[in-house]
């Protein structure tokens, strides 16, 4: 039987394919307040603003690739039984073939009614006047600031059989996300990739630091997993 293998991704791993990490050391988005563009008071005071916000970001989705992280990862299930539990709302995991992909944050090619949780397939812009079949404005199907993140249990019972943890392109700051390291076995080693680890939150299990861009960081795990 496999050992289960989880990996817990950030915006730092889609970084090297050319996705911007979610904001600068000034606190903005692409030249917004977050909180203007990712949350229900932003959404509820310029819905058109947010949207539009979106629409670019799928837009870029389809001008980018998976890049060698991602590869490594997916390439891991060849040993490992392995879950992505990701942060990011791109795809990227999934082009790059990894079969078991839960995303916290909600995913940029789905898309709900802003009356229900149920998402849907969706590649195309979302305008002001889409509505859903239930008559409601359709919205991104993202997980905004202020709102619940329904896939963090399902995390927690994941990353409580993991045998392995890999946390890759994530300071492990924001909550939930950054909680599930509390639910990992104390016996399950940890490797943190992370190319400026200065800040690395205390964890109880046995932490392998890798200073490296995720890439790399990917390259020298897959070496130490092949010898664990």
């Amino acid at each position: 039987m496999k050992k289960k293998l989880v990996v817990l991704s950030g915006a730092g791993v889609s970084a090297e394919s050319g996705i911007k990490t979610f904001r600068d050391a000034g606190g903005l988005w692409e030249g917004h307040d977050v909180m203007e563009v990712a949350s229900p008071e932003g959404f509820r005071n310029n819905p058109a603003l947010v949207l539009d916000f979106y629409n670019q970001r799928r837009r870029q989705l389809f001008e980018v690739q998976p890049n060698k992280a991602h590869s490594i990862i997916a390439e891991l299930e060849n040993d490992f039984d392995v879950t992505v539990i990701t942060q990011n709302v791109d795809d990227l995991h999934e082009r790059a073939g990894s079969s078991n992909v839960l995303h916290l944050h909600g995913e940029l090619l789905k898309a709900r009614s802003v009356n229900s949780y149920d998402s849907f397939d969706w590649k195309e812009d979302i305008n002001l006047g889409d509505l859903h079949t239930d008559g409601h404005q359709l919205r991104p199907h993202i997980v905004w600031f202020g709102e619940a993140v329904p896939a963090i249990t399902e995390a927690i019972d994941i990353v409580e059989q993991a045998d392995y943890v890999i946390v890759i392109g994530t300071s492990l700051q924001v909550y939930p996300a950054a909680g599930l390291m509390d639910y990992a076995r104390p016996d399950a080693p940890i490797f943190y990739i992370d190319p400026s680890p200065a800040n690395i939150p205390y964890m109880k299990n046995p932490v392998d630091v890798i200073a490296k861009v995720g890439s790399e960081g990917m390259e020298v795990v897959r070496e130490k997993l092949k010898n664990a």
